[in-house]
């Protein structure tokens, strides 16, 4: 919801889900500006593995359920309800969610996809 331009104001019980595209699951848009998108990414069971290479810097917070991300070239990361993470541009990962599940995130920057 923009109740003013500019001004973005939203809530985890949300009525607006839709599916997400690029990882499945659900998700809910906070905002989507030039630069900067926002919004919430949930899973009521458990899906296959995840796999995510986040085009923009993504930050995001896990409000609800667990997640184990394991990082193409790195250590993998177990993060739980509470937990904050931020990824570089184009990092290669697989998630491992448990459910249910809730996000938070953000992501923020330019774009490391090839233009087409």
């Amino acid at each position: 919801m923009e109740p003013q331009p500019g001004l973005f104001a939203s809530s985890l019980s949300t009525d607006e889900w839709e599916p997400d595209p690029d990882v499945g699951g659900l998700m809910h848009i906070l905002c989507d500006v030039p630069g900067v998108q926002a919004g919430f990414t949930r899973y009521d069971s458990v899906p296959a593995p995840v796999h995510w290479t986040p085009p923009v810097r993504e930050t995001f917070m896990i409000i609800e359920g667990a997640a184990r991300i394991e990082i193409a070239r790195g250590a993998p990361l177990d993060l739980h309800a509470g937990d904050v993470a931020s990824l570089a541009a184009g990092t290669e990962t697989t998630w491992h969610i448990s459910a249910p599940f809730r996000e938070f995130w953000v992501l923020s920057g330019q774009s490391t996809a090839p233009e087409g």
